[in-house]
């Protein structure tokens, strides 16, 4: 590959391990995620005009529907990690059959999925406990984010080839004008501007769906240009490749389950768990995390940069280079989360009062606010560490880990919480999401300083690419 093939490659940066060299792969991708929580901010904030209801059901009913998809997710996710040791090593049409693989694979479940829960909807929420007039709206706008995983596949396989091969300004730019679009079409679609009928919590549904079919068709578009393809060879590499598939769910599957089994009982069981003390509590919670997860974006994309950097580094067997990214990345993250936190903590009656004018929610959403900002930290140490490790390729030590994390602390123990101390109200569940991410996250430290992630080889049984001409090794 020649020096101009590759704009971020053309002169790398002194300093690998420099916290300024990971913000400039971080921040596109921590601005896509922004620009995305903020979408899903103001599509939330449009809803909460529709009553508490609806207010209530918007957030569980997203995060159900989350749930199946979010498997698909976690094997995608590998790509990056796939794709950035590609990179590493110079086997660039490797990187574009990597992602096609993923898109492969992610339809096909996101298919099999739909089938299955679109009749089981109205059982799920009644299973919750959830008020008659907040099932309602949850089914509606669940059937409906069916549909969007099925765009979202393309989202999730392309964003992380994009970051594989340090290209995340790409994800960012599509990314900005789909949310624009999305909040545009929801606030159109919900209140019936400009001649569209009021749809109400369906139109935010839809708006969400218009947003991310825009979005896909955008990085698919770029994925299969010129420039792609003269460099990753992204039209030749569309062949199926059963070894590459198998690679992705080997690496990949115990990150998926592991998410999943995530999404379930954060979402679910925390949701459930809280909305058996009234539909208050449901949307005080909502309204809690909304912010929580607009707090947190940046961290992600620390993450998601961390194991494309890590992969990089692992790909030119610097494994030096890749303890002290994960350590600076660790330091910077702290001091972000603890700012963050004390900010939910000195704002959250001004939080609350933006959210609803039911006192009773106020009352308890400032409460709620104060664990969350504790919340934060600990979600912060787990997802460094759990990026880095990904990064290695290291998926199912740290999947077992959060997986029954997740089911014994927060499920059992959430469970239990209610039960014997109901006086706690919708902060029991949340003592016990502090616990559940608290243990996990120091279960990952222990993980990445066992330093076991660094005798994983991931392309043991892959077919290696010779580089030649166009496929230069990168140094």
């Amino acid at each position: 590959m020649t020096e101009n093939a590759d704009l971020t490659s053309a002169r790398p940066m002194d300093d690998e391990t420099s916290l300024f060299y990971i913000l400039r792969l971080a921040a596109p991708m921590m601005v896509t995620l922004i620009s995305f929580t903020i979408m899903q901010f103001v599509d939330r904030y449009m809803v909460s005009h529709l009553g508490t209801s609806a207010l209530a059901a918007i957030m569980p009913a997203g995060i159900t529907a989350f749930v199946p998809a979010s498997f698909a997710l976690g094997v995608v996710a590998t790509v990056s990690t796939f794709v950035s040791q590609c990179y590493g090593r110079g086997e660039l049409r490797g990187c574009s059959n990597f992602c096609w693989q993923a898109i492969y694979l992610g339809l096909i479940y996101i298919s099999f999925t739909t089938l299955i829960l679109w009749p089981a909807a109205p059982k799920i929420f009644l299973i919750m406990g959830h008020e008659s007039s907040v099932i309602e709206m949850e089914v509606v706008y669940f059937r409906i984010m069916l549909y969007v995983h099925f765009t979202a596949v393309i989202i999730w396989s392309c964003g992380n080839f994009y970051m594989g091969i340090h290209r995340p300004n790409i994800l960012m730019y599509a990314a900005i004008v789909a949310h624009i679009v999305n909040v545009i079409s929801n606030y159109i679609l919900i209140f019936g501007k400009f001649g569209f009928p009021a749809m109400g919590i369906a139109g935010a549904a839809w708006g969400t769906f218009i947003g991310v079919s825009l979005e896909a068709a955008i990085l698919l578009a770029v994925f299969v240009g010129p420039e792609m393809n003269k460099t990753y060879r992204s039209v030749r590499s569309m062949n199926v490749n059963f070894v590459r598939m198998k690679s992705l769910l080997k690496v990949g599957a115990p990150s998926g389950f592991s998410f999943m089994i995530n999404i379930a009982f954060f979402g679910m069981i925390l949701f459930g768990l809280v909305g058996r003390f009234g539909k208050e509590a449901l949307a005080a919670t909502g309204a809690a995390l909304s912010c929580t997860n607009l707090s947190i974006m940046p961290i992600i994309g620390l993450k998601n940069a961390l194991t494309a950097t890590v992969g990089k580094s692992i790909g030119k067997n610097r494994k030096d280079i890749a303890i002290a990214q994960t350590n600076t990345c660790l330091r910077a993250a702290l001091m972000y989360v603890i700012f963050m936190g004390a900010c939910f903590i000195v704002f959250r009656h001004g939080l609350m009062r933006f959210w609803s004018t039911d006192t009773r929610v106020i009352e308890i959403g400032i409460r709620v606010f104060v664990f969350s900002a504790v919340f934060q930290l600990f979600d912060c140490i787990f997802h460094i560490y759990n990026g880095s490790l990904k990064g290695a390729g290291d998926t199912m030590w740290p999947a077992i880990i959060s997986a029954t994390c997740a089911i014994i602390v927060l499920g059992g123990g959430g469970f239990m919480i209610v039960r014997f101390l109901p006086g706690l109200g919708a902060l029991g569940p949340w003592i016990a999401a502090i616990m559940n991410l608290a243990i996990a996250a120091f279960a990952m430290r222990w993980r990445f300083k066992s330093n076991h992630w660094m005798k994983i080889d991931l392309f043991k049984h892959d077919v290696t690419e010779v580089p030649s001409g166009a496929e230069t090794v990168i140094k």
